[in-house]
């Protein structure tokens, strides 16, 4: 078999598409063997590794590419600076722990969540970026479709789940019921994102049922960072 064939079938596309100039390279230079090999596989690693994060980011669809780099922090007082520099290790999303952000529209929470995804893609995790009403949305029509157990099997995969807009838009019954359920199935599985302009007291305002808000806050600030953005 020829080198391109065989790196064909191992799924090498770099040594597929290059090897001949990287050996060419390599008799000019009188370039080792193990160095050979060792540059070979460096470029094959450098390429899978760039292939890996651009797969991630495009499977996590986020509206927009945010980052942390371009993160206002000044506006913030200090202990909340503190906070998100403890948060930016990613050591949250290692211990299964939640974060929710809580304030205004504007104070920026929605850049700050998906900046957080996007660092943990670019280290590896696999993220999901939805707004809670869509999401509300695809569980309905997963429903519909019995497709409800393979879609929750795959929700509790992800390292991270960033749920934005929570408490935007109330839900029906139906609605809650699911979406509980869903979160449930994920507690203590992977670590949820959740953006709000609601402080917990309120959130009955958008569950309508005091029993079932309340479960639901207590699973999801169980091991929770929470901060009040202003």
């Amino acid at each position: 078999m020829r080198i391109k064939e065989i790196a064909t079938d191992l799924k090498l596309p770099f040594i597929r598409e290059n090897y001949e100039n990287i050996v060419k390279q390599a008799k000019q230079t009188s370039m080792e063997y193990d160095e050979f090999l060792l540059a070979i596989l460096e470029k094959e690693y450098e390429l899978r590794k760039s292939n890996g994060v651009a797969r991630r980011l495009r499977y996590a669809k986020f509206p927009i590419k945010k980052y942390l780099e371009d993160f206002d922090r000044s506006k913030y007082i200090v202990e909340l600076r503190k906070k998100f520099t403890e948060l930016e290790t990613l050591q949250f999303i290692e211990d299964k722990e939640n974060v929710i952000l809580i304030g205004a529209s504007g104070v920026g929470k929605t850049h700050y969540s998906i900046a957080l995804g996007v660092k943990a893609c670019l280290h590896g995790k696999n993220v999901l970026f939805t707004s809670v009403p869509n999401l509300i949305i695809e569980l309905k029509e997963t429903m519909s479709s019995s497709q409800l157990t393979t879609y929750k099997r795959k929700f509790a995969t992800y390292d991270l789940v960033v749920l934005d807009e929570l408490g935007y838009v109330s839900f029906d019954k139906a609605g809650c019921e699911i979406l509980f359920n869903l979160l449930s199935d994920r507690n203590d599985k992977g670590s949820i994102i959740i953006t709000t302009n609601l402080n917990f007291d309120r959130w009955e305002e958008i569950f309508k049922d005091t029993m079932l808000t309340g479960a639901m806050v207590d699973r999801l600030a169980h091991k929770a960072h929470i901060i009040e953005l202003s």
